[in-house]
């Protein structure tokens, strides 16, 4: 068993995934039979798995360290040649789609309908006409993720790196959360031309590449290319509006309550991070603890759960110290010829740490469990909100044990953590629906796009202000969101994933070995249904189905209230 770091990396030149596609097109296009078609795709599959390894894994260790320069081309190579590659993969698509054999592997349950469903939105999301926007747009999200990743905040005397100084935003002293929040917009100010410049850039781009494909605007194209089978703007637009009605007003709520307690008038920007007035819980130790925690966590959780976190222990699967250049957010991925998750963050002391081990944990079950599932490489664990629907329900399946992180401060953690992932709902539609606007309107200047964002917090977080903060009263609180930069509407896949997550919570308080039974059946299903096909499965209420929202916003709120009453009393 190696350990990531000894994993072996070798570029995949074009020319040589050229030549194999090529062979592989062909041979798809001459096939005799259905099992011609078959060892076709098993070829197409494994040369696929050889460029994902590739890219994931220089990718990786380019995000470890932005400064090191022969990641860093190896990166940069991908970027270029990755649409090459794409095309190629378009035109396996489009033979596989047209083959007479089609009905007879479907029938023969060779290939499911949804792999097919997979294909044709494929197409719909790629063109050659397309490719050198594409490398384009690599080209500068990887600039602006250079540019975040070397950002430093100078704060007290240090030089920080933005997770490290989003620590003092939990400060109980209001005036040192005040502080960092100030310091965070006088920095993105100074790198305020970067910031709009690489935005305006990336949305001419998409734009450009939209009305090259024949679509009005950069919308229809994002929802392709998220890969979304069974649901499409309007289903989204109707969502966001079932959390304005049925969610805003509670979190509203709820948090001016917060506010009160805090003894603040005005609930501010820096104040939003804060929970308890004494100071939200914190973990009981750093890393070797919190690993120690987790192993002992997921051993006692399942079977399953235990030889997963063995094998990422044992494999050195996890970057979690926060450095300069380093990549600032966090993020799960696999090596996929090794069957290796990989899990990279940014500790700072905070409940966030455990998150990792949690959140990030969850993503990394999934991709460890569904390795050899027979449509991983076609279909992944499923949409993006699928793999957000494993990571997310694994934060509430891990509430048990949270004594092991926090102490005596574990309901603590609770309360915080069901408040947050609730008031998470009006944030991520914020960053949907700005996403939707900017690119209806993509002659926009940057000040129309900030007073958009502006506009969007003042109706889903009426509670709170930016007034008086450097820079963010502005409206650009999204410029440091490095989704809406590096993946256009990957983000109400939060959302829809919190949602089901939260369903799983109420259910596990009712039967918690049910709910877990549930659970693994999920994850162990991938991509084999759609999305609102795994969540009826699973017994759930889907979360565009009218009513979900106010009965969750009812069931979940009726918890806070009864855990404040108890945390009170103590």
């Amino acid at each position: 068993m190696r350990k990531v770091s000894q994993l072996p990396y070798e570029r995949l030149p074009i020319e040589v995934f050229a030549q194999q596609a090529q062979q592989i097109i062909d041979q798809v296009k001459g096939a005799a039979s259905a099992q011609e078609v078959l060892a076709a795709r098993d070829k197409c599959n494994q040369l696929v798995i050889r460029l994902e390894t590739a890219q994931a894994l220089s990718y990786m260790r380019y995000s470890i360290n932005t400064a090191d320069e022969f990641y860093l081309a190896e990166k940069d190579y991908y970027d270029e040649v990755g649409p090459q590659a794409q095309n190629y993969l378009l035109e396996y698509t489009r033979a596989m789609l047209a083959s007479p054999f089609r009905r007879e592997l479907e029938e023969a349950g060779e290939i499911i309908p949804l792999v097919f469903r997979s294909f044709e939105v494929e197409l719909k999301a790629m063109s050659p006409e397309i490719i050198e926007d594409m490398v384009e747009e690599n080209r500068v999200v990887s600039q602006y993720s250079q540019l975040m990743a070397g950002m430093e905040f100078e704060f007290r005397g240090e030089k920080l790196p933005r997770p490290m100084l989003m620590k003092y935003a939990k400060s109980p002293d209001r005036a040192t959360r005040k502080e960092a929040y100030e310091v965070l917009g006088r920095t993105l100010q100074a790198h305020s031309q970067q910031l709009d410049g690489l935005f305006d850039q990336l949305v001419h781009i998409r734009d450009r590449m939209a009305k090259k494909m024949g679509y009005r605007n950069f919308v229809e194209l994002g929802y392709y290319r998220m890969g979304r089978l069974c649901y499409g703007p309007e289903e989204v637009k109707q969502f966001r509006e079932n959390i304005r009605r049925d969610i805003v007003p509670l979190v509203a709520r709820l948090r001016t309550e917060i506010g009160k307690k805090l003894g603040v008038d005005t609930l501010m920007l820096y104040d939003y991070d804060l929970i308890f007035p004494q100071g939200d819980p914190v973990p009981k130790g750093g890393k070797e603890e919190i690993f120690a925690a987790a192993k002992e966590m997921y051993h006692s959780m399942s079977r399953e759960t235990g030889e997963f976190i063995d094998f990422m222990l044992e494999t050195e699967a996890f970057d979690v110290e926060s450095r300069k250049n380093k990549w600032g957010g966090g993020y799960c991925t696999s090596f996929p010829a090794y069957h290796q998750p990989f899990i990279l963050a940014n500790f700072n002391g905070t409940s966030g740490d455990v998150d990792v081990v949690t959140h990030e944990a969850g993503h990394a079950f999934a991709d460890y469990t569904t390795a050899d599932n027979k449509f991983i490489v076609e279909l992944g664990v499923g949409g993006m909100e699928t793999a957000e629907t494993h990571s997310m329900s694994m934060e509430f399946f891990a509430w048990p044990y949270m004594s092991h992180f926090f102490g005596e401060d574990a309901s603590r953690y609770q309360f915080m953590h069901l408040l947050d992932a609730l008031s998470f709902l009006p944030y991520g539609t914020i960053v949907d629906d700005f996403q939707r606007q900017v690119y209806e309107n993509p002659d926009w200047t940057p000040e129309e796009r900030k007073a958009a964002w502006r506009k969007l917090e003042a109706e889903f977080r009426p509670h709170i202000t930016f007034d008086g903060i450097p820079y963010l009263e502005e409206g650009t609180r999204w410029q440091y969101q490095m989704h809406i930069y590096e993946t256009p509407f990957y983000y109400i896949d939060y959302c829809l994933a919190q949602t089901v997550a939260l369903q799983f919570f109420t259910a596990f308080l009712h039967d918690k070995k049910d709910a877990w039974r549930r659970y693994l059946a999920l994850v162990g299903e991938a991509g084999g249904k759609t999305y609102p096909g795994l969540v009826a499965a699973a017994g759930l209420d889907s979360p565009f189905a009218p009513g979900t929202l106010a009965k969750l916003g009812k069931e979940v709120g009726a918890w806070i209230a009864a855990q404040d009453a108890a945390l009170n009393a103590r």
